[in-house]
């Protein structure tokens, strides 16, 4: 069997886009696909994501049919442990393959087109100059904060307060502070504990419903942020699903900071701020204005940054490998199978 693949990062942070060979997903609506995807062909989203072909930081896109009738296409979001609901970075480099694979029309100089995520309709403008596509910025669909200050018992750093906010996934998301580190100077892999011990917490303990989508009800991972000030421009670090690290900001977590610095008076309607990774790759936030949805404060957030194209190629799976669909390193021998 063979995949066939382009990929992109934003920031660092990879995007590996099916461009063949992946089977048609029949399921209705979206998240039908989405479900479908995860339950009949999952083999393909470790084959392509983990190793031998990637690594427990790949991340990827599957593009699909849409169901909503303003997007150009679906597009369905992989991991190392499954399938997200939003990606921003994923989003951004989206719409440089978009336009330069021919799948929406170019027009200088900024090309306007939406796409269909699990989330919802992420609408996309890409600036477009010659053949080249420069940044892209899209606008979230409704943010808003789902918890203030809630404490949860972290092992090892006893009662942590963290905020829950939503930026079409949801995220965890405190100064490393509050954890008694600093983002940094603290080793990162001491922050990775912190913030997944947070989540699995959370998660264990915490119910969340979404306002509209059940299937979109679940805690995605946790951000960890530094102490600037709502005018300055700040870093974070984003673990999510099996304590995977982003190497970006985090589109989708950037819409969360925005909607939740914005519920807490931070930040105006209007105002821009740069958000910066482990990387140094930036994003900029913008809350753009209020919105009608049956969450209290809910906004619109505009994210930008920009796609680089980092190779292209097909990947082979032979019937009689049995490591053919990916594996993750086990963390001790024990867990071997067979």
């Amino acid at each position: 069997m063979r995949l066939s693949y382009i990929d992109y990062h934003t920031c660092g942070e990879p995007v590996r886009i099916v461009t063949g060979g992946y089977p048609e997903l029949t399921g209705a609506g979206i998240l039908g696909k989405r479900r479908q995807a995860r339950e009949q062909h999952d083999h393909l989203r470790r084959a392509m994501m983990l190793e031998p072909r990637g690594h427990d930081g790949m991340y990827g896109v599957i593009p699909v049919a849409a169901s909503h009738p303003e997007a150009a296409f679906g597009v369905l979001f992989t991991h190392n442990e499954g399938y997200s609901t939003m990606c921003g970075h994923a989003t951004i480099a989206l719409g440089r393959y978009a336009i330069e694979q021919g799948l929406v029309e170019a027009t200088a100089p900024v090309t306007l087109f939406a796409i269909e995520a699990p989330c919802g309709l992420v609408r996309l403008a890409c600036e477009v100059e010659g053949n080249k596509v420069g940044n892209v910025s899209f606008e979230s669909v409704p943010a808003f904060v789902e918890a203030r200050d809630l404490s949860v018992e972290v092992p090892g750093h006893g009662q942590v307060i963290t905020d829950i906010a939503y930026g079409g996934a949801y995220y965890c998301i405190l100064p490393a502070s509050r954890f008694g580190l600093d983002l940094m100077q603290t080793p990162v892999e001491e922050i990775v504990a912190a913030a997944g011990a947070l989540t699995d917490k959370v998660r264990a303990g915490v119910t969340i419903k979404h306002p509209t989508e059940p299937d979109l009800g679940f805690l995605y991972g946790t951000i960890v942020t530094d102490e600037a000030g709502p005018g300055e421009d700040s870093f974070n670090l984003c673990v999510f699903a099996e304590r995977q690290i982003d190497r970006s900001p985090t589109g989708s977590g950037v819409t969360a900071r925005m909607a939740l610095d914005h519920a807490k008076g931070l930040i105006p309607v209007g105002q821009s701020r740069r958000i910066r990774s482990i990387t140094g790759g930036t994003f900029t936030g913008k809350v753009i204005a209020p919105v009608d949805f049956p969450a209290a404060d809910a906004v619109t957030v505009e994210v930008g940054g920009r796609g680089y194209l980092a190779g292209e190629g097909s990947f082979v799976i032979e019937a009689d490998d049995p490591l053919g669909h990916g594996f993750a390193l086990p963390r001790r021998f024990a867990e071997i199978e067979g």
